[in-house]
C-alpha cells in the first residue's frame, strides 16, 4: 500500500494498492473543493481490488488525511455515505460533526 496522495490538479485522492499478482493498483476519490471542505463524488477502486479490502483502507487513509490536513468531508457518493455510516469514529472529519 501506498501513502495516499491528494492530486489537486485533478481534484482527486488516490492510493495504491498492490494486487494478488504483485501489481500496483489504484482506488481513487474524486471531489470537489468549497474551501476546506471536500465533497466526495465519487470512489473507485480498481477492479482487480474489489472485494480485497482496498476500498475500506483507503477510506479510512482519507479520514486520516481530512484530519491531519484539518479539512473536512462531505461524502455524497453512495460507497463514501455507507463507509461513513458503518464507521462512526470517523465521524470527526465530517462537516456534520461540528
Amino acid at each position: 500500500m501506498t501513502d495516499l496522495r491528494d492530486v489537486t490538479a485533478n481534484h482527486r485522492f488516490e492510493q495504491g494498492f498492490t494486487d494478488e499478482g504483485g501489481t500496483l493498483r489504484t482506488v481513487h476519490a474524486d471531489y470537489r473543493t468549497h474551501g476546506d471542505t471536500r465533497a466526495i463524488l465519487h470512489v473507485e477502486a480498481d477492479p482487480a481490488l474489489r472485494g480485497k479490502g482496498a476500498a475500506g483502507q483507503f477510506m479510512q487513509s482519507l479520514a486520516n488525511h481530512a484530519r491531519r490536513e484539518k479539512i473536512r468531508l462531505d461524502p455524497h457518493c453512495s460507497y463514501a455515505v455507507a463507509w461513513f455510516r458503518r464507521h462512526p469514529e470517523a465521524g470527526d472529519v465530517l462537516v456534520s460533526s461540528d
